[in-house]
């Protein structure tokens, strides 16, 4: 059989008989794939250093009659380490890669593998704040899966007025005018900048993006639970 060649990121392990594992990868090109990794376990195999969490690497493998196909080499591009080094952000990490596993079907477009490098990039530098990086996955994640608020008018498609303050239609996944609403015009303009293209490098050097993100992480939070099973 043919190898085929990508570049993976792992989203899950399960071990399987004495010495192999079962790896779950998200690739740019071959959507999510489920290769069986023989003798990974064990402590000379070449195929280990290449499958570390937190890494992009490059993959070659077969592809299997079932769900499960053959990996048959492992090379390393990128190991994000300083990861590691913080409990706080490996849990963050672990995470980010539990939302993204259940938030992809089985072709997921490259887009979805360029979030999670990303995300991995910026959980590397330990100068970026952690609930930042969450919610600014949240956002890109929901705007990848074609659930993203409306930013512009209201429920009742009025434009957003600046000097209005507003609440959130969950049903409606769009603000609604409120006499003393939680939020104001800096809410609604630093939201829109979360699901925008915009790294957390940038975003954190907005004035006021802590406290800006006290009010809005529960509010992405609750619409990736919304639309995405957790």
């Amino acid at each position: 059989m043919n190898q085929l060649l990508t570049q993976g990121i792992i989203l899950s392990r399960t071990d399987y008989g004495e010495a192999d594992r079962i790896i779950t990868l998200l690739t740019p090109d071959h959507g999510k794939l489920r290769l069986m990794a023989k003798g990974v376990r064990r402590v000379k195999s070449k195929l280990a250093g290449g499958i570390e969490l937190f890494s992009i690497s490059h993959i070659a493998f077969i592809q299997g009659r079932g769900e499960v196909g053959t990996l048959v080499s492992t090379r390393l591009i990128t190991h994000y380490g300083d990861i590691v080094k913080d409990i706080t952000r490996v849990q963050a990490g672990y995470d980010l890669i539990k939302v993204m596993n259940k938030a992809t079907e089985d072709e997921p477009e490259k887009e979805y593998f360029v979030l999670l490098n990303d995300a991995f990039s910026v959980l590397n530098d330990a100068s970026i704040d952690l609930v930042l990086i969450k919610t600014w996955f949240s956002a890109q994640l929901l705007g990848l899966s074609g659930h993203q608020p409306n930013l512009q008018s209201d429920a009742a498609g009025s434009a957003l007025n600046p000097r209005a303050t507003y609440d959130f239609n969950f049903d409606a996944m769009a603000f609604i005018e409120a006499r003393d609403g939680h939020f104001a015009a800096d809410h609604i303009k630093f939201i829109r900048l979360l699901f925008s293209p915009n790294q957390p490098t940038i975003l954190q050097k907005i004035q006021d993006s802590d406290v800006l993100l006290r009010d809005l992480q529960p509010l992405v939070q609750t619409m990736l639970s919304a639309h995405i099973r957790l």
